[in-house]
């Protein structure tokens, strides 16, 4: 089982779960496809824009992780889950279902239903709106960024108390972005201790940090970071 280092510290964004989701419907949802395509389109909805707010099929089936967190053993069977759980929710009546017309054939949108969902609902079937371009760009678990426990966990290795407290000790210290540089480069190189991080993040700090595109700085060659490896980490490196 895949581990959950907690929620960090400091101001997040929030996405509002009506209380009636809890009260009411929370106790009757007895399928958990279901219950996580109700949770992620109150989220992914969160993101949307506009006075219509809707999500497409493309919409779920184009998040892979999303899809992969419903389980199944393989991809075909994680998007039936998927389907099953979407049929699901609007049997209940907590999405609502439009099939409409589009430049590529046919479109399945999804409306949670509230006053202003059945009100967008009701113009589609009289013909009064339709979605537009700009309003077609898919929406992804991956808009929030890692923190630093997660970066760690998914990277280096497993967390202990001792590396978490130093985890936090650098989250005040370096950007969050510096932190996913250096770890990069860390793994680049086949060096996956937190140390070797460190010391690259302390070189950006002392030396300071010219970015390029990939996330890699211009100055970070082979010979220039090996020289600021700790002594003891130095035989360990990939050459």
């Amino acid at each position: 089982m895949k581990g959950f280092p907690g929620f960090p510290d400091g101001k997040q964004r929030l996405t509002a779960v009506p209380s009636l989701f809890f009260s009411d419907l929370l106790p009757i949802i007895d399928n958990l496809a279901e219950l996580k395509v109700t949770l992620y389109a109150i989220w992914a909805l969160s993101y949307k824009e506009g006075k219509v707010r809707y999500l497409r099929l493309a919409d779920f089936l184009s998040d892979a992780e999303f899809v992969r967190g419903l389980g199944g053993g393989t991809l075909n069977e994680a998007t039936d889950m998927l389907l099953d759980g979407i049929e699901r929710a609007v049997h209940r009546g907590t999405l609502l279902h439009v099939n409409i017309e589009s430049a590529d054939g046919h479109m399945d949108l999804y409306f949670l239903n509230t006053e202003k969902g059945r009100t967008a609902v009701d113009g589609i079937t009289r013909g009064e709106w339709r979605p537009t371009p700009n309003q077609d760009e898919p929406i992804s678990l991956l808009v929030e960024r890692p923190n630093i426990f997660i970066l760690y966990e998914q990277n280096i290795g497993p967390l202990t108390p001792m590396i978490a407290d130093e985890l936090r000790d650098a989250e005040q210290t370096y950007p969050l972005r510096w932190v996913e540089d250096a770890i990069k480069v860390a793994v680049e190189n086949n060096v996956r201790k937190w140390r070797y991080v460190l010391s690259i993040l302390e070189r950006w700090r002392q030396e300071g940090k010219r970015d390029r595109q990939d996330g890699i700085t211009q100055r970070d060659s082979q010979k220039e970071l090996r020289q600021q490896i700790p002594e003891e980490l130095r035989d360990i490196i990939k050459r």
